[in-house]
C-alpha cells in the first residue's frame, strides 16, 4: 500500500485559496499595515489595523459589562477600554503568566487612571468561563489562540514542523473556548469570534460547530468591518486585498433571548 502523502503548508492553503494563494502568500511575507491608537491613551500603541477593526465591530458602548477572553498582548483590550470610557466593566483575561504580565504592563502604561480602573485582569482557564459566570456579559471578545500563519510563514524553522494536524487540533480548543464564551453571554448580547488563521476549519468551521452544539440559541449577526471580504459566517481581512493588514477572521454571534 502506498504511503499517504502529507500536504505541505503551501499545498494545504492552496486547497482553500486556489489560484489566489501565490499572491496571498507574497502579501503575507510583506509589511503589516499597523494602526496607531493614540487619542485617549497615555502613549501611542500600534496594532494590526484589522485587529483594531475587529474589536470595534463588537460594538461596545459605555456601561457594558465586557469580557476579553484571551487578551494578551492587549491591543484589543485597549480598543474596548476606550469604547467603555471608564464606565461599566472590562475583564481582560490571559491564562499564561508571562503573557498576563505583559498584558498588565501594556494596560498600565497606556490607559489613563480613569479608564484603567474599569479594567480587571484575570488568569482563568477560559474554556470553563461559562461555568464560572453563566450569562453574565453584554459583549465578549474571543481572539482565540490559532495557527498564526503569517508568523509561521516568516519563520522557516517553525514552518518545517507544521502539519495539517495543527489547525485541526487548534479547532477543538477554539470550539471549547467559543462554547464557554457563548455560555457566558447574556441573551441579546454579542460575541466576536476572531482568529489570525487562514484555514476555514479554524474560522467558519468553528462557528458551524457552535451552531450545532448550541442549536436554536445562536444567531449569526451581520458585521460591517472595513477592508474585509465575506465568508460563510463572518468576514476576513487578507493582506493581499486589505492593504497589508490581516489575516484576521471575525464572526459576530448573538444569543437569542429566551
Amino acid at each position: 500500500m502506498a504511503k499517504k502523502t502529507v500536504p505541505t503548508f503551501d499545498e494545504f492553503h492552496s486547497g482553500s485559496y486556489g489560484d489566489r494563494w501565490p499572491s496571498l502568500r507574497e502579501a503575507l511575507l510583506g509589511e503589516v499595515r499597523y494602526e496607531t491608537l493614540e487619542e485617549g491613551l497615555l502613549r501611542p500603541y500600534h496594532l494590526d489595523a484589522a485587529s483594531a477593526n475587529a474589536a470595534r465591530a463588537l460594538g461596545v458602548v459605555p456601561g457594558d459589562r465586557v469580557l476579553d477572553m484571551c487578551a494578551a498582548p492587549g491591543g484589543k483590550t485597549l480598543v474596548l477600554a476606550l469604547a467603555l470610557a471608564g464606565t461599566g466593566e472590562l475583564v481582560s483575561n490571559e491564562l499564561s503568566d508571562a503573557r498576563r504580565a505583559r498584558l498588565s504592563r501594556v494596560l498600565d502604561e497606556h490607559l489613563p487612571e480613569a479608564l484603567r480602573a474599569a479594567v480587571r485582569v484575570t488568569g482563568r482557564d477560559a474554556t470553563r468561563w461559562g461555568l464560572h459566570e453563566p450569562e453574565a456579559y453584554d459583549r465578549i471578545l474571543l481572539d482565540a489562540p490559532c495557527s498564526s500563519d503569517r508568523h509561521l510563514l516568516g519563520k522557516p524553522e517553525l514552518l518545517k514542523e507544521w502539519t495539517p494536524a495543527r489547525p485541526k487540533q487548534l479547532a477543538f480548543r477554539q470550539h471549547a473556548l467559543l462554547c464557554a464564551g457563548f455560555d457566558a453571554l447574556r441573551p441579546g448580547g454579542t460575541l466576536a469570534y476572531c482568529t489570525c488563521a487562514l484555514s476555514p476549519c479554524e474560522n467558519d468551521g468553528v462557528v458551524e460547530k457552535l451552531l450545532k452544539s448550541r442549536k436554536g440559541k445562536v444567531e449569526v449577526l451581520a458585521a460591517e468591518i472595513p477592508d474585509t471580504e465575506p465568508t460563510t459566517y463572518g468576514r476576513i481581512a487578507l493582506p493581499d486585498r486589505a492593504n497589508g493588514s490581516g489575516p484576521l477572521y471575525c464572526a459576530l454571534i448573538g444569543k437569542k433571548a429566551g
